[in-house]
């Protein structure tokens, strides 16, 4: 099985900040995988080095390969991994409607501009993402005027436009109410099921669906453990993780955490 995502000994900066050192993570191709850890625990610097935004210190025995290569250029590798960030959503040009919002993933762009052209086809792939993600209703309103949970949804479909076979999500649900959670959880999960890849970035429990079956535990800039889900996530280790006491329920395949 091929690997999306094969990181080795790698460090990594951000500014004058040392995040990673001697950093490793292994993520195989099928594997759609929950990556877990507190605030300044490294989650928004490796989402940089997997988007291309940072690079490693060129060391012997260092590299971060994704989908195999070392090197990508920006616009091919979108075609085959769909990255959906905080930041995207909080860049995103307000005045942008659902549907331009969609077309916008063929350019990797935070809009859409008079230079760009779109064929039939295109614009057709734009209906069917907004059809299947059901959100027709936002073809015409602007971004600005959304729901968070609706700007989530439209960019989603700004990652699925180009049909990649794999997604990063970073903390998905993030500011969503109880119905939007639900309704995106619900069509991460579906996307699962029909044979797509996901790695999913957060510090919320409650936001890994019962789909993804691996979990990476990630504190301070190192992989504290990784493993089968049901191995991984316990009161114990997630106590340790995030430094206060944690008791973890599970429901249905999904977890939630109450105070220990």
């Amino acid at each position: 099985m091929s690997k999306i995502i094969e990181i080795r000994n790698a460090t990594v900066y951000r500014g004058d900040t040392k995040v990673f050192e001697g950093f490793n993570l292994d993520i195989e191709r099928g594997q759609s995988t929950a990556i877990l850890g507190p605030n300044g625990s490294g989650k928004t610097t490796l989402l940089k080095l997997l988007s291309c935004e940072l690079y490693p210190v060129v060391a012997k025995d260092s590299y971060v390969r994704v989908l195999g290569r070392e090197r990508w250029d920006v616009w091919e590798l979108r075609n085959h991994l769909g990255i959906i960030s905080s930041d995207l959503q909080s860049e995103y040009l307000g005045y942008v409607p659902g549907r331009d919002v969609i077309l916008s993933g063929y350019y990797s762009s935070i809009g859409t501009y008079r230079h760009q052209r779109f064929s039939p086809e295109q614009y057709q792939q734009a209906k069917k993402v907004l059809q299947n993600l059901g959100i027709e209703e936002l073809k015409d309103k602007t971004f600005a005027t959304m729901s968070t949970g609706q700007q989530r949804r439209c960019l989603l479909g700004r990652a699925l436009v180009n049909s990649p076979e794999n997604l990063i999500l970073d903390e998905p649900t993030s500011g969503l109410d109880l119905k939007a959670t639900f309704q995106y959880l619900e069509t991460v999960r579906r996307l699962i099921r029909q044979g797509r890849t996901v790695v999913l970035v957060t510090h919320h429990v409650h936001e890994i669906p019962p789909e993804i079956k691996r979990v990476v535990l990630l504190d301070r800039g190192k992989v504290v453990t990784s493993g089968a889900k049901v191995d991984v996530l316990n009161d114990d280790a997630l106590s340790e993780l995030f430094d206060t006491p944690i008791h973890l329920v599970d429901a249905n395949g999904y977890y939630q955490v109450l105070p220990g």
